[in-house]
């Protein structure tokens, strides 16, 4: 693997746990895997946890990629990556280092955890190949301190996945205009539609890139209060549904009406059938699930629009395990997701007997827990579901999600990239961050970013100064 021009990239354990092709991600560059790294796959392999699955995926594209008839000299000296559809550039190669066989030198890390060996064995490759780039591959931000610290020269971060670097430049759903939105448009085509008022305004008139435009997106302005949402674009026209910010405050669903225009804009997404998709993020107390089951009783019931309404979410638990849960599937996903029984409860918290309404009402409404883990195979007609709590799960997760929609489903995801409970989950590598990205230019998908807490005044200190 004596190759001066590319680099050497050693890959801890968590970067395969994150991406099991990862050793395809390198291009013309070289990668090991250290044989630690293997005895970790090997260990996590049968656990019980969504993390087994990958570490199964990741031996057997190991085993796929070294193949049968391969000698301990050529495991040790690398093997060329084969072909991979999608993965046409990886030209480097492959090989195992037996970090077991090597008797570190002073200057190495105590071999005492797994950690610690892998960067040993980084070392040792530093000096083995130098003045070749050596470059130990982690996801885990203490690892990479240690290492620089042991004195590995180059340590990165696994980014091949990462839409964004970072989630303040997250797409909030709307652009907000300073001063008037009309600023600077000088033709303009109106025209009504149905009930609906739509502009048609040349793309250059307008004061932003057109790269930052997409279908789907909200239009604020700050002296007209003006709102609108567009609806088309073309590379010379843009076209924007008037939303009449006046009428878009006085929308109702099941009760509730928007406190913020931010609010109000979740709320003519989510009542809108054309859009297939709704994503809601936010801070902590900002409306998010309440918004969501009092348009989605709002559809069910009142409006007819689909029959059952579905709420699931992962289980990630932020303390100590109490335990298992007795009872059916939706007596155990009953603690999970006390957040919508909550909601339920505000919805119906004037009326002269809650408990009695809201009992018809699950059953009215059809409402039915069901827990993710049930969901692949599945395919869901005719219903909105809702899906809780999604910044906990990655992009294969919610993949697997959003294709179980069948015909005539309306699927609203919420989530808060602020309350993460997964081990390996960042804010930028979380699935919620991806499909806010990747389904921005859906002209079946709405994005909105729930500015401010409304829940109480507590809660509101609570996010700005916690």
């Amino acid at each position: 693997m004596e190759r001066d021009h590319t680099k050497l990239f050693v890959l801890d354990t968590n970067v395969l746990l994150h991406e099991p092709l990862a050793i395809y991600s390198f291009k013309e560059h070289d990668v090991v895997v250290p044989m630690t790294v293997l005895e970790e796959l090997d260990s996590i392999k049968d656990r019980k946890r969504d993390v087994s699955r990958d570490a199964r995926v990741a031996i057997r594209t190991l085993e796929d990629t070294l193949g049968g008839n391969i000698t301990p000299e050529q495991l040790v000296q690398g093997v060329e990556l084969p072909v991979r559809p999608g993965h046409e550039d990886a030209i480097g190669r492959l090989s195992i280092f037996p970090d077991h066989q090597i008797d570190f030198t002073i200057g190495s890390l105590s071999g005492d955890n797994n950690d610690n060996l892998i960067i040993n064995s980084t070392l040792h490759l530093q000096q083995l190949h130098a003045p070749r780039s050596v470059v130990l591959v982690t996801k885990d931000i203490n690892m990479r301190l240690k290492a620089k610290g042991a004195g590995i020269e180059l340590v990165e971060d696994y980014r091949r996945d990462q839409i964004i670097d970072d989630v303040r430049f997250l797409t909030k759903g709307f652009h907000q205009f300073s001063g008037t939105f009309w600023k600077g448009v000088d033709k303009i085509d109106t025209e009504r539609q149905g009930r609906k008022t739509v502009h048609q305004i040349p793309l250059g008139e307008v004061e932003v890139e057109a790269e930052a435009l997409y279908v789907n997106q909200f239009l604020l302005d700050e002296e007209t209060e003006f709102c609108g949402r567009v609806i088309a674009k073309d590379s010379d026209h843009l076209t924007i549904q008037d939303l009449n910010r006046e009428r878009l405050m006085t929308q109702e669903a099941w009760g509730i009406r928007p406190k913020s225009v931010y609010q109000g804009m979740a709320l003519q997404a989510l009542l809108d059938p054309d859009i297939d998709l709704v994503i809601l993020t936010g801070p902590a107390g900002c409306g998010k699930t309440l918004l969501a089951m009092a348009a989605a009783l709002e559809l069910v019931v009142e409006r007819n629009k689909y029959d059952k309404i579905i709420v699931t979410r992962n289980t990630p638990e932020i303390a100590e395990s109490i335990g298992f849960l007795p009872g059916t599937e939706e007596e155990k996903m009953g603690p999970w997701l006390a957040g919508i029984t909550d909601t339920l409860e505000v919805l119906h918290k004037n009326d002269v007997n809650p408990t009695g309404s809201m009992n018809y009402i699950m059953e009215k409404a059809n409402i039915q827990y069901k827990s993710i883990n049930f969901m692949r195979g599945r395919s869901i007609q005719n219903s909105v579901v809702l899906l809780d709590e999604c910044q906990n799960l990655t992009a294969s997760q919610l993949k697997t999600m959003i294709t179980r929609m069948g015909e005539g489903t309306k699927l609203v995801c919420c989530g808060n990239l602020a309350q993460i409970d997964s081990n390996y989950l960042t804010p930028v590598t979380s699935g919620l961050t991806y499909i806010v990205e990747r389904f921005k230019d859906f002209d079946g998908s709405a994005n909105i970013y729930l500015n401010g807490v409304v829940r109480s005044r507590l809660a509101e200190f609570a996010e700005e100064h916690l």
